[in-house]
């Protein structure tokens, strides 16, 4: 979740009033004959992008309020005042749903920008051995991108983040045993 300073937070609201009093008096100057509602959407958009869902939501709300004082103001007459409430309830709604929908991309898109990020440094931290592998069928010596021969270990070791414990498995401690004359072949390793 995006964290705002209060200090920004503050600086944006003063950006949000100012928005919806300048669409605010716009509305108020083109008269209730001339469709100004989507104005609104601005200041909601600005305080969903910016301050988040509960700032859009109370953006919402404050500009169906000043729609609906503009639009008595303007001598709008209705024939029942429930046509009044209606379209303002209508228009609260569309408010809210476009403060929503924006907060909620604005909050995915956060989401993806972390993961991306993380993404990226996991990615810078893997070292990949892939493709062929010039080995040596004797030793096990890999040949280097500079031609020279390493031991396996040092190789995948340098080129990756595996690290080697070296041991022997039962069947070749049975064979070392016998040859140095240590054991008759059948004691164990463990």
């Amino acid at each position: 979740m995006k964290i705002i300073n209060p200090e920004s937070k503050s600086v944006n609201w003063l950006y949000v009033a100012i928005i919806l009093l300048a669409v605010a008096a716009l509305d108020y100057m083109t008269g209730y004959e001339l469709g100004f509602f989507v104005f609104y959407f601005l200041p909601i958009s600005f305080a969903a992008w910016r301050l988040g869902l509960f700032s859009a939501l109370i953006t919402a709300i404050l500009s169906a309020m000043i729609w609906f004082w503009v639009d008595a103001l303007t001598g709008q007459v209705y024939r029942n005042n429930i046509i009044a409430v209606w379209n303002t309830i209508i228009r609260l709604v569309s408010f809210i749903i476009i403060g929503w929908g924006l907060a909620w991309v604005h909050e995915l898109l956060l989401k993806e920008r972390q993961t991306n990020a993380e993404l990226r440094r996991a990615l810078a931290e893997i070292k990949l051995l892939e493709g062929i592998l010039p080995i040596c069928a004797s030793c096990k010596k890999i040949r280097s991108e500079q031609n020279e021969w390493q031991q396996m270990e040092a190789y995948i070791t340098a080129h990756s983040k595996a690290q080697f414990s070296h041991g022997l498995c039962p069947e070749c401690a049975k064979r070392y045993l016998a040859e140095a004359g240590l054991a008759n072949g059948e004691t164990e390793q463990r």
